[in-house]
């Protein structure tokens, strides 16, 4: 069982970017965006993170050449490069023992892709995406 305790700081100087990506007709998507908005809401004291929710067919032009095989998708990703990219159990509990992982320790990163670094790139200007969190009320 994981714990709501407050994650620390892990990633100075840089935004960690924690993007579903998904489609409006698929259930599970719908169902996961309700537990993306609870983990985010939840990451209180926890500064680094930040949710976005992208529909991949409303957004394709910033989706790009990524492949993308299973809905929901979830991208983990930084400027330095991608922390996690793929299908992800839609449970809170698992999403947030994915999120203290990655803070726990010094993460792997995988280089990006052309479409993976200009979707990070491009989000800061996207507000219309972000998720509500701690941060980002």
């Amino acid at each position: 069982m994981t714990s709501n305790a407050p994650l620390p700081k892990a990633f100075p100087g840089d935004t960690v970017w924690v993007i579903c990506l998904c489609a409006d007709w698929c259930h599970l998507c719908r169902d996961y965006r309700e537990v993306i908005d609870t983990v985010a809401r939840g990451l209180t004291g926890f500064r680094g993170f930040q949710f976005a929710w992208l529909d991949i067919e409303d957004h394709a032009g910033m989706v790009g050449e990524m492949d993308i095989e299973t809905f929901p998708t979830l991208l983990v990703a930084d400027a330095a490069g991608m922390l996690f990219f793929g299908a992800l159990t839609p449970q809170a509990s698992i999403l947030r023992r994915l999120l203290e992982s990655l803070a726990g320790a010094a993460p792997k990163r995988q280089p990006h892709t052309a479409a993976t670094q200009s979707l990070v790139q491009a989000l800061p200007a996207q507000p219309q995406l972000h998720l509500r969190s701690p941060e980002n009320p």
